[in-house]
Parts: structure tokens; C-alpha cells; sequence
């Protein structure tokens, strides 16, 4: 409802496997572990940058759809290994 009012939304993910899938209308995305969707805690710096990044792309993306990815590189190593999605999930996903 808020994206047919006009409203541009921004999906901001640290999932890009799962964004994908999803399709949200804008997605910005963090290689950081979940949770740390505008960087760690404290980094103002950090938090600020990606702010401005997602509020840039909710006015200027044209491509439904795009996701675009961030340049932080996490300090410290993280995984993050979901089982695969299901022949029916994708299926669903697909027919969105």
C-alpha cells in the first residue's frame, strides 16, 4: 500500500540470497551479520553513510527490483549457512 501511495520503500538486508527471492521494490544490502543492518553498534560514522546510501536510493532507483550493495567489509569473519529453500518456496517466490 505505502509503494501505490507513491512512497518509495527501501528494503535494507543482510540476506541477499533471501532478497533476491523476496523481490522488495529497492533493497540495499549489507555483507554484516543480521542484525547489523546499518553497521555495528556505536559506529555513527558507518550508520550515517548507509543512511544517506538508503535514503539516495529510495529517490533515485528506477530499476524494480535493484539491489544494491554495500561496500562494508565486516571486521570480523561471520556465516551464516540456512538450509536451501524448498522446491516450493521457490516455486511461490517465482510466481510473485
Amino acid at each position: 500500500m505505502v509503494e501505490e501511495a507513491g512512497i518509495p520503500t527501501v528494503c535494507v538486508s543482510t540476506g541477499r540470497d533471501i532478497t533476491a527471492l523476496v523481490r522488495p521494490p529497492r533493497s540495499y544490502f549489507i555483507n554484516a551479520p543480521m542484525g547489523n543492518n546499518f553497521g555495528g553498534a556505536g559506529d555513527v560514522a558507518t550508520q550515517r553513510r548507509i543512511l544517506r546510501a538508503v535514503l539516495t536510493l529510495a529517490v533515485e532507483a528506477r530499476e524494480p527490483g535493484c539491489i544494491v550493495d554495500d561496500v562494508l567489509q565486516w571486521p570480523v569473519p561471520f556465516t551464516f549457512n540456512p538450509a536451501p529453500p524448498t522446491p516450493e518456496a521457490l516455486a511461490r517466490q517465482l510466481r510473485k
